[in-house]
C-alpha cells in the first residue's frame, strides 16, 4: 500500500547550513499496517511525511502508493489518496465554517465534483452517525463553528474527516502533542477504533515512546534522517520502552538524549 525507495532529501545543499533530512529511505507498508514512528528531535520524522503528503519532493527515490508513482504527482492530487492529521488542531478544519460543511469538503476530498448540493438526506444522516461513534455530543452540533471548538473536539473531527473516506494511507503527524494528558488520551483511543474498523493503513509519528508501543502492529525508530531499527509484530508485542532504550544506544553507541522524547516516558 505504501512503499518509499532509497528517498533523499537534502536541504541548504552545498552551503554551510547543509542537512541531510532522509538518508536513503526503505519503508514498506502492506495493507492494513499501522506503523508508528519515533525518533528525537530532527530525526526526520515530519520530512518523512511531508514527502508522502506531497508538501515535500525527494531530490531522488520513489514514493508508492497503492501501486501508483506518485513521486512527482503534486500535493493537491495526492490528497485523494491519504488522510493527514496534524499536531495542530487548528490545521485540519476550517474554523469559520460549520462542522457539516466540514465534513462535506473532507467527504468530497477523493469523490468527482458535482452541481448537486453539497449534503443531503442521506449524507447528513451519514455524518450524524459517523460524529456519534466519537461520543462527543458533536453530532448535536452540525451548525456550530469548527472555531468554537475545543482543541479535543478539533481533533477528533480531524481525525474523523481524515479516515471516513478511507484513504490509501493515513497520516497521524504527532497529532496527540498538543493536547493535554486526558484530551491525547481521548484521541489515541479514538484513532485505535477508526484505525481498525476500516483497516486503515497507517504511518503514525509520535514523539511517546508509550503511545508508540500501545498503537499499531510495526514500529520504527529514526535518527539523523534514517531508519535505524524495524520492529515487527511479534517482536512488538513484548517491546517496551527500556529496552527501546537500549536499542538505540546499541545501534548509536550513545544514550538517546531527546529531552521531549525522555519527557513523554
Amino acid at each position: 500500500m505504501l512503499k518509499l525507495q532509497a528517498i533523499n532529501k537534502v536541504f541548504n545543499e552545498a552551503t554551510a547550513d547543509e542537512k541531510i533530512a532522509l538518508d536513503h529511505i526503505n519503508l514498506n507498508l502492506k495493507e492494513g499496517d499501522f506503523v508508528t514512528v519515533i525518533g528525537s528531535n530532527g530525526a526526520g520524522k515530519s520530512t518523512m511525511l511531508n514527502m508522502i503528503s506531497g508538501a515535500l519532493t525527494p531530490d531522488f527515490g520513489e514514493i508508492i502508493i497503492d501501486n501508483k508513482d506518485v513521486t512527482r504527482l503534486p500535493e493537491y492530487k495526492r490528497s485523494q489518496l491519504i488522510g493527514r492529521v496534524f499536531q495542530d488542531p487548528m490545521a485540519g478544519t476550517a474554523p469559520t465554517m460549520t462542522i457539516e460543511e466540514n465534513l462535506a469538503i473532507a467527504f468530497s476530498r477523493n469523490k468527482k465534483r458535482s452541481l448537486k448540493s453539497g449534503v443531503d438526506k442521506q449524507r447528513k444522516e451519514f455524518f450524524l452517525q459517523s460524529l456519534e461513534t466519537l461520543h462527543l455530543n458533536l453530532e448535536n452540533r452540525l451548525n456550530a463553528k469548527v472555531g468554537l471548538l475545543s482543541g479535543g473536539e478539533r481533533q477528533a473531527l480531524s481525525l474523523l474527516m481524515a479516515t471516513f473516506t478511507k484513504p490509501s494511507i493515513l497520516l497521524l503527524d504527532e497529532h496527540t502533542a498538543a493536547l493535554d494528558p486526558s484530551r491525547a488520551d481521548l484521541i489515541s483511543k479514538l484513532t485505535k477504533q477508526l484505525v481498525e474498523k476500516d483497516q486503515l493503513t497507517t504511518l503514525m509519528v509520535t514523539h511517546n515512546m508509550q503511545q508508540a508501543l500501545d498503537l499499531g502492529n510495526r514500529l520504527i525508530m529514526m535518527d539523523k534522517g534514517q531508519i535505524i531499527l524495524e520492529v515487527g509484530e511479534e517482536e512488538k508485542k513484548d517491546l517496551t520502552i527500556a529496552k527501546l532504550m537500549d536499542e538505540f544506544q546499541r545501534i548509536r553507541g550513545e544514550k538517546l538524549t531527546s529531552d521531549r522524547t525522555l519527557l513523554s516516558v
